[in-house]
């Protein structure tokens, strides 16, 4: 096997998009071959372009270049590029995208606002390591009043089904008659956290907009538009 090269998990999450950590669990449970080998153990370094690694079977290739792509997603779109239920996915909104490219975080089917994605594993390995600690920002719209109590309840943590959760910042950005519009500002990324935690101090969600990740925001772009960013432009997501 090769000395030089490497190291099999970067080539598999730069290829795939992944995590380092998610290619070293797929190489973990067998499900990787290089030049025919079924490799289980780390440690292991291939030459792209020259050793042929699958994944199940699939071969895996480089991708010619890297791109980046700002996405607003508008709600009732899924943040796959493929569902099983047919809806429409954000892959349904990329019209003339010929790069095989992913969503780096997601936003949930009744959300709306910025997406990144792109077939730069290391962008998204950076990303999706909890130390990044990428600052989300969104603006939301909220049914009822959010009092002091509570809002101090949100910035010292609530407890949802994976632990306790906070919001790293909350601002009232608008009083209505009837409803509030807030910004909040999370460093976490679990499922449905934001629309969980303001549960559980007593107040439903009605509208979620994600305005910025890091440095990189949402701008003026329309809902359902794209525009193609440059590396450093992407890279602002890290630059918080």
């Amino acid at each position: 096997m090769n000395t030089q090269g490497v190291r099999l998990q970067k080539f598999i999450a730069d290829c795939v998009v992944a995590s380092r950590r998610h290619a070293e669990d797929l190489i973990r449970l067998g499900d990787v071959t290089v030049n025919g080998r079924r490799i289980t153990e780390m440690g292991v370094k291939v030459i792209p372009g020259k050793d042929a690694v699958k994944v199940s079977g699939k071969l895996l290739r480089s991708p010619s270049k890297h791109v980046y792509i700002a996405l607003h997603k508008p709600t009732g779109v899924v943040t796959t590029l493929s569902d099983p239920e047919e809806r429409t996915t954000i892959k349904d909104l990329l019209v003339g995208v010929k790069e095989r490219v992913f969503p780096v975080g997601r936003l949930d089917y009744d959300s709306e606002g910025l997406i990144l994605l792109t077939n730069d594993g290391e962008l998204a390995q950076q990303v999706a390591h909890p130390k990044s600690e990428i600052r989300k920002v969104y603006k939301i719209k909220l049914k009822g009043k959010l009092s002091p109590e509570k809002m101090l309840r949100l910035r010292q943590g609530v407890t949802i089904a994976e632990g306790r959760s906070r919001v790293k910042h909350i601002e009232k950005l608008k009083t209505g008659a009837q409803h509030d519009w807030y910004k909040v500002v999370l460093t976490e990324g679990r499922h449905n956290q934001l629309r969980r935690m303001f549960i559980k101090v007593g107040c439903d969600i009605l509208k979620i907009q994600r305005v910025a990740i890091g440095r990189l925001t949402l701008g003026g772009l329309d809902r359902g538009k794209y525009k193609i960013l440059t590396k450093d432009h992407a890279y602002l997501i890290l630059k918080d």
